[in-house]
């Protein structure tokens, strides 16, 4: 059983079911609005394992030709840290947050500041420095 056919919160904890949430971009229904939002995605597409949709919300210039997932990695619960722009009428947004996971039964945080650009209406990652 897929978590996208789960009627449980949604991984990126704003508190919505899933389907409701995260999971009507994954499934291509809706654009997210903002660049919080796809990284709210991103994430939670992080931990259903949806490679095509991480594929396809990430920049051209800077997508890789194929994603892996670390079958090690259980993703836990993400922190937005901070946000600059990224909003409905921007073109870029910047967003840091903390991602905790178990990695091969051991805790661990990987903290991130995030670029986006938006491109005909529709948001893109493009890089990530990863810091701490």
């Amino acid at each position: 059983m897929t978590y996208a056919a789960v009627a449980d919160s949604c991984p990126c904890l704003s508190g919505e079911e899933y389907a409701h949430c995260c999971g009507r971009f994954h499934r291509g229904e809706a654009e997210a609005p903002t660049a919080e939002q796809l990284m709210r995605s991103r994430y939670s597409a992080f931990v259903v394992r949806d490679a095509d949709y991480l594929l396809r919300t990430w920049h051209p210039d800077t997508r890789p030709a194929e994603l892996e997932f670390d079958a090690g990695t259980q993703w836990r619960r993400l922190d937005i840290l901070s946000t600059s722009r990224g909003g409905p009428l921007d073109s870029e947004g910047v967003v840091e947050f903390a991602a905790h996971c178990r990695h091969d039964g051991e805790r661990a945080v990987q903290r991130e500041t995030s670029r986006f650009v938006r491109v005909d209406r529709r948001w893109y990652y493009v890089s990530g420095v990863v810091s701490g």
